[in-house]
């Protein structure tokens, strides 16, 4: 709801291209302010594809919103269900032995939930987040998935950006990503835009000495926005992969009508 209007957004992402079952992500977000702009409701369905392994996930969010004197204040809750299928039987196993290789695994299903806060200014915002408070594995001597809650298996997100106003036509976004497990490394984006005329975006992304990224956006009317990245891996997976391409498309549901008043 921190958009202010009522918008859809729908995502495609084929990561690492050339590499036979890598990772393809298609998701749909709707979202919007709620009493008096308090609140706000909002659903996430993303269907990601992994080698032979698929997964649905539905999720509906709730947020919060405190205004404050120099920003909006935000607090949010999201739960929902996650669908999982592996088709072990389309693997290639050298050892037949293997019975859970030969046969399709049911479709699962396991709760999921999250939280968020986020803090936003005329220039400035920051944000943390948990996105995955219930942790589950696959057992394969019971052929099912089991709750595996551990708060050391918990990924923490803190994004932040500070938009500079260069000129009147002309807008500065450095922006960073920070992904932190206690059993990983941690994981970062590093972001920069220029904003031209508030109609075009263009941008560039650095990521964990692996890969980098050209971002480009364009705000077709008040309604409607596409974007487009291409990642270039840098690491030794560029010996296998042409990169990363991801399209974005958006919608909001805001109009501007020029009519005379009849007062």
């Amino acid at each position: 709801g921190n958009r202010g209007v009522m918008n859809m957004a729908a995502f495609f992402r084929k990561q690492w291209v050339g590499v036979k079952g890598s990772p393809e992500t298609m998701s749909l977000t709707v979202d919007a302010p709620f009493s008096e702009d308090r609140m706000g409701l909002g659903i996430i369905i993303t269907n990601d594809k992994i080698g032979v392994t698929k997964e649905t996930q539905i999720s509906a969010n709730y947020s919060y919103m405190i205004d404050m004197t120099t920003g909006t204040l935000s607090f949010g809750l999201g739960a929902g269900l996650v669908a999982t299928n592996t088709a072990w039987s389309d693997l290639i196993v050298l050892d037949p032995g293997d019975e859970f290789m030969l046969i399709d695994s049911k479709v699962f299903v396991v709760p999921s939930f999250s939280f968020g806060t986020y803090y936003s200014g005329q220039n400035y915002f920051a944000g943390f987040s948990i996105p995955k408070l219930i942790g589950y594995r696959f057992d394969f001597d019971k052929n099912k998935y089991v709750l595996n809650n551990n708060m050391s298996d918990y990924y923490y997100l803190f994004n932040t950006g500070y938009l500079f106003d260069l000129s009147s036509n002309l807008k500065f976004f450095p922006s960073a990503l920070i992904v932190f497990s206690p059993k990983d490394k941690i994981l970062f984006d590093i972001n920069a835009h220029f904003r031209v005329m508030e109609r075009l975006w263009l941008g560039a992304s650095y990521r964990n000495d692996r890969s980098i990224s050209g971002m480009f956006q364009f705000q077709v009317n008040d309604q409607i926005k596409v974007a487009y990245t291409y990642d270039f891996d840098f690491a030794k997976l560029k010996t296998f992969s042409s990169g990363s391409h991801e399209v974005m498309l958006r919608y909001e549901f805001r109009y501007r009508v020029e009519a005379v008043s009849p007062l």
